[in-house]
């Protein structure tokens, strides 16, 4: 749950924030921020606020031409390689980080922070603020690609059989692997290059899975 200032500070920022993003970037944005308060009701209520932030500012630099990336890594002092140039979707979850830091200081947070630098490509071992925006972003509804359809009805429709709190992380997590096998299939099948962090991400997860697996 959030407060009345906090509301009033949300408000604010999607006003700043539709200065920089807009058309269906924008609807997106918001719809990203909807889906996280309802994840945030289910995985993690007293972080609903910064959440919803991060949201709000996951792609706050996404509109930007790689050119203009390039630019403001090089600003900012954010090393990347001729490897990383072939992934030019990821960089503005790097350069996103920057200007929160410097155009909206009020959300400095660390929890916002690494939810936004990791919404795109996931991390291994990934704190529960960075897994749950990941995963807004990818079921936010209205996502029409067929990939994002089929995670959100995974999702939802395991959810009603989530009974436990011990069945509601599981969910999160094997969730979260299939998106990671989606998105690697997908960039085999376009042969693409694949971001280190996604492979560690998948790997993390599965071993985390086995273990569990090996107490019961």
């Amino acid at each position: 749950m959030i407060n009345e200032i906090e509301e009033q500070q949300l408000t604010a920022l999607r006003e700043a924030v539709s200065t920089r993003v807009s058309g269906k970037r924008l609807s997106h944005t918001f719809a990203v921020e909807r889906e996280i308060a309802v994840l945030a009701g289910i995985y993690s209520p007293e972080n609903e606020y910064k959440l919803r932030a991060s949201a709000l500012l996951h792609d706050v630099t996404k509109q930007l031409s790689l050119e203009k990336q390039l630019q403001l890594c090089d600003e900012f002092g954010i090393i990347y390689t001729s490897e990383d140039k072939l992934m030019p979707k990821t960089f503005h979850a790097k350069t996103a980080v920057e200007i929160i830091k410097r155009d909206f200081p009020d959300f400095s947070d660390e929890y916002i922070l690494t939810a936004v630098r990791y919404h795109t490509t996931g991390k291994a071992d990934m704190t529960i603020g960075e897994k749950l925006l990941y995963l807004a972003d990818y079921i936010e509804d209205t996502r029409t690609f067929e990939d994002c359809v089929k995670l959100r009805e995974f999702f939802y429709s395991q959810l009603l059989n989530a009974v436990t709190e011990t069945d509601k992380w599981a969910l999160l997590n094997s969730t979260l692997v299939l998106s990671f096998d989606m998105t690697i299939r997908c960039l085999i099948d376009e042969s693409a290059p694949i971001d280190h962090d996604t492979i560690a991400a998948r790997n993390y997860l599965i071993g985390e899975q086995k273990i569990e697996q090996n107490k019961q």
